[in-house]
């Protein structure tokens, strides 16, 4: 067995990643899912693109399993696989440029730490959180040798010649005693399909099932009630919001509105826009019928979740849209967004600025034309949700003018609309009495 040492600047961003970077114990799972779908991208291109392997055996899966007895959580991918120098690159060290320059940059606030820290791939860390132990068996398609990789998260790891018949990367993480619930169908479950539901190859997971007795003519049991154990896909594998819009039917996007927005009644409206050029992206925004319950409250739910390459990142991050649309439900997802280390603070970036201020302008411009074409649906748009976009008047004053287009009033007179809108503008502007007048 041959044992490697990590650098003593690894394992002090290895203890960084175990006790400080992740707030959420779950995302180690998220992170093992997105590391499994990138080695099937990885090999799926290379099988198109490259002669050395267009006789590889490209049958995408990542399966998810578990001994609840032996306390162990093992997930195997067919990607592209590790041979022994890929497993010391990408194991062995966290950080290829250079872990002393990263320490050397650390400044002490978080936020900017945190950013710095996205320029690495430490993700496949997040495992020692749960795990005391975790071993790594890989074979690199279209290579004959498979090697386990082995570390208990602390100074070192050992690293072995192994056997293993397809190409591929099996983890085996030894969960610690109080780790349980990350053994159990449902849990696994539920993550996969918070986190990982759209990641574009199926996963697949053991499910028992209960299989019924079976009875003869006269009522007796000739066989009795069992558990059989099925290997079912439990996510979707197809991002709605990436499919053309021709070919998603309204129901689909009615479908898809409730398990975003966690609503059972219909959407008002939809938008769903595709955006290539210096930044590509893809936005499926929905307005409620009904204004949400905390609409407002100071610690409002936003109802925007983040993706990457289908990889859930956030829902909980106020800046992805101006406060004033807090009520639209929906996705964001860019193949041009950056991400930090543990994926759960949004980094300042000028490509979310890009994305953020078309949005809007997007979403605007939807409504103006909601207004004009089809004045009842916007009349139940404005009695719902007429307040927040009056709040934008005086926060958004790049979009200030669209916004006073956008606003009703209950007046005989249109000259009155101007004369109203001229009064908060130029007398209000300076406090919160705008809301009393409008």
């Amino acid at each position: 067995m041959a044992k490697h040492q990590f650098q003593t600047e690894v394992n002090q961003i290895l203890q960084l990643m175990i006790h400080s970077l992740y707030s959420n114990k779950e995302i180690f799972l998220r992170e093992l899912v997105s590391n499994a779908s990138d080695a099937l991208d990885k090999l799926n291109m290379l099988v198109l693109t490259d002669e050395n392997y267009k006789n590889v055996n490209f049958a995408p899966k990542i399966d998810i399993s578990f001994d609840k007895e032996a306390k162990k959580l093992i997930l195997t991918d067919t990607g592209i696989g590790m041979d022994e120098a890929d497993l010391i690159s990408n194991l062995g060290t966290i950080a290829k440029s250079g872990t002393k320059a990263f320490l050397d940059n650390l400044s002490g606030d978080e936020k900017k730490d945190s950013q710095l820290i996205g320029q690495f791939g430490v993700g496949f860390y997040a495992t020692f959180m749960v795990a005391d132990k975790v071993e790594v068996t890989s074979k690199k398609a279209g290579t004959d040798k498979a090697y386990t990789w082995t570390s208990e998260g602390t100074g070192e790891y050992d690293l072995v010649e192994a056997q293993q018949e397809g190409h591929g990367t099996t983890i085996v993480m030894h969960l610690k005693e109080d780790e349980g619930e990350f053994l159990e169908e449902q849990r696994l479950d539920s993550i996969i399909k918070k986190y990982s539901n759209h990641i574009p190859f199926p996963i697949f997971m053991d499910k028992e099932h209960y299989v019924a007795a079976i009875t003869d003519d006269d009522g007796k049991e000739t066989t009795p009630a069992t558990t059989e154990i099925k290997n079912e896909q439990i996510n979707k594998a197809n991002a709605l919001w990436t499919m053309s819009k021709s070919e998603i039917k309204d129901e689909e996007y009615k479908d898809f509105y409730s398990t975003v927005a966690h609503d059972s009644s219909e959407p008002l409206t939809w938008m769903h826009n595709k955006a290539e050029g210096t930044v590509n992206y893809t936005t499926l925004f929905f307005i409620p019928e009904k204004a949400p319950m905390d609409l407002y409250r100071v610690d409002y739910q936003t109802g925007i979740k983040l993706y990457i390459n289908r990889v859930f990142i956030t829902d909980d991050e106020k800046e992805l849209m101006p406060t004033y649309l807090r009520f639209l439900r929906g996705v964001i997802d860019s193949t041009d967004l950056p991400l930090n280390v543990s994926r759960e603070v949004l980094q300042s970036n000028p490509v979310m600025t890009k994305i953020k201020n078309a949005s809007v302008k997007k979403v605007l411009n939807e409504l103006s034309k909601m207004m004009k074409k089809d004045s009842e649906k916007y009349s139940k748009f404005y009695a719902e949700f007429g307040n927040c976009l009056k709040e934008g008047i005086y926060s958004d004053m790049g979009n200030r003018d669209k916004l006073l287009e956008l606003m009703q009033f209950n007046t005989l007179r249109v000259s009155n609309i101007y004369k109203l809108i001229f009064f908060i503008v130029c007398n209000h502007w300076e406090n919160d009495s705008i809301n009393f007048f409008i």
